[in-house]
Formats: structure tokens, C-alpha cells, sequence
């Protein structure tokens, strides 16, 4: 058994990684904005849940629920930086309110988050720091630009933040989800950009279209994609990526090639810059 700390666990993937922790007999503090709609999803939890409210931008609230965390049950062992937004439109059309607005949420509060449970950790010598992030945290998307840098930033610093807890006893890793049936597509999850006229009729407004049609029809099974992730923490030796979903594995390896394809086609000139 050891002691989990989620946020955004009242819905989405976030609920699910609650359901599946607890089904193992794990421990887990399971935080959202509104503890009650924990309490309300996970009834006869017993004792080894405890709800939390926590608004993830809010550095009080993120010290007191470490705080509750291990006065509960002692220790955190595994932490999953779950809660996230989206932003829907082209880079051009967000506004710096947008931009800021996204980026607390999905970098500076996992970052925060993270700051305070490796104490914890670090007291210990062991721990998992699991932070979710995207297929578009690999592979940008036109429609999804601002919102997919937030996940290349979130990468960027948990592939560093992996390398300098490995000696202290501590795993950080990534997960790289696709569509899943989730509601990430909904207005609660996903803002929308105020439109300009001149790409309604391009690839951005084709993505509008299809993140309308794509709701609730998205190819992933949320139910796995939990089970997963929990299967992973428990083997131990968390991957520095965990890949989920088909249209994850498509878009990875076309991306993979055109990086080759191009870093081949550069060889020389690229070498040719050196000091002689």
C-alpha cells in the first residue's frame, strides 16, 4: 500500500486514477476545487480516501493540503499532477489573459505542486512524481499551439527534474495521453479563443469543428488509460514517457522520423559550425 496524491480527481482522468488507486488498496489524497464533489463521486471510500479542496493556483491551499496529506497518513509516496486546462484557437488569437490564464494552471502549478511534496519525498528517499501531459506535449497541433507549449514547458522540466531525483530514491516521469473520452473537450475544460476572421476557413477552423464532434466520441478509454498509469507506478521504474492511445503512438513516431529525417538532411551544415 502507499499514499497518492492527485489533483483534478473529481472527473476525468484524475477521478479514474482515484478509482483505480483505491481499488489496489492505495491510499489517496484526492484533491479538487470542491472536495464535496469527491466525496459525492467515491461514497464508501472509507478511510483511505481523504478529499481535499484545492485550487491548484493558490499556493495557501497547496501548503495546506501537503499539510492534511501527511498528517492523515503520514507520507506521500506518489504524486500525479493530473489537473489541467485547454485553450482552443491560433497562437495569434490568444490573449495575453488566455496565455497567463493556461499557464498557471498547466505549468506553474504542477511546479508549485511538486515544490512542495518532495520534502516529503526526499525525507523518505523513495517517491513517484507522475505530471500528465499530451500527445501535444510532443507533436504541436495547429488549433492547440499555446496550449500544447504549456505541455512541451511541463516536459521540458520534468525530463531535468527526472535526472536530478534519480539519485535521491525518486522516479519523475511523464504521461503522454491522446484523445481520451473524457470531458477535456467540454467548455468546463477547454477555453476557446475569440476568433479572427481570416482562419475561420483554414486548419484552425477545422479544428473548431472538430473539437465540437470530437466530444465525448474521442477513440480512448479513460478506464484503461487509469489502469495503466497505476499498473506503471506500481512496477516501479516509472518510464520517463508512458504513451497511451493509438493516435499517441501514430503521432510520436511521425514526428520521431521527421526530426531524423531532418537532423540527417542537416548533418553537415550543423557540424560545419564548430570552432575549427
Amino acid at each position: 500500500m502507499s499514499t497518492w496524491f492527485i489533483t483534478g480527481a473529481s472527473r476525468g482522468f484524475g477521478a479514474e486514477l482515484t478509482r483505480a488507486a483505491l481499488d489496489r488498496g492505495h491510499q489517496v489524497i484526492a484533491t479538487a476545487r470542491n472536495a464535496q464533489q469527491v466525496r459525492d463521486r467515491f461514497p464508501d471510500a472509507g478511510e483511505n480516501l481523504l478529499p481535499v479542496s484545492l485550487d491548484v493556483t493558490d499556493a495557501d491551499q497547496i501548503d495546506a493540503a501537503v499539510a492534511a496529506a501527511v498528517a492523515a497518513f503520514g507520507t506521500i509516496d506518489v504524486l500525479i499532477n493530473n489537473a489541467g486546462r485547454g485553450l482552443l484557437g491560433a497562437v495569434e488569437e490568444a490573449t495575453d489573459a488566455d496565455i497567463r490564464s493556461i499557464y498557471e494552471v498547466n505549468v506553474f502549478a504542477p511546479l508549485a505542486i511538486a515544490r512542495a511534496v518532495l520534502p516529503v519525498m526526499r525525507e523518505k528517499a523513495r517517491g513517484t512524481v507522475v505530471n500528465i501531459s499530451s500527445v501535444g506535449g510532443f507533436a504541436s497541433a495547429v488549433g492547440f499551439g499555446v496550449y500544447c507549449s504549456t505541455k512541451f514547458a511541463l516536459e521540458g522540466y520534468t525530463e531535468a527534474l527526472r535526472d536530478e531525483l534519480a539519485p535521491l530514491g525518486i522516479t519523475a516521469g511523464i504521461v503522454e495521453p491522446g484523445y481520451f473520452r473524457t470531458d477535456f473537450l467540454d467548455g468546463s475544460s477547454l477555453a476557446v479563443s475569440a476568433g479572427i476572421s481570416d482562419y475561420e476557413s483554414g486548419p484552425v477552423g477545422d479544428v473548431r469543428t472538430m473539437a465540437a464532434g470530437a466530444n465525448h466520441n474521442q477513440p480512448g478509454d479513460p478506464v484503461k488509460g487509469a489502469e495503466a498509469i497505476v499498473d506503471a507506478v506500481d512496477r516501479g521504474g516509472f518510464p520517463a514517457r508512458l504513451f497511451l492511445g493509438s493516435d499517441t503512438l501514430a503521432a510520436v513516431g511521425a514526428k520521431a522520423d521527421e526530426v531524423r529525417a531532418e537532423l540527417d538532411r542537416q548533418r553537415v551544415s550543423a557540424a560545419a559550425t564548430d570552432l575549427a
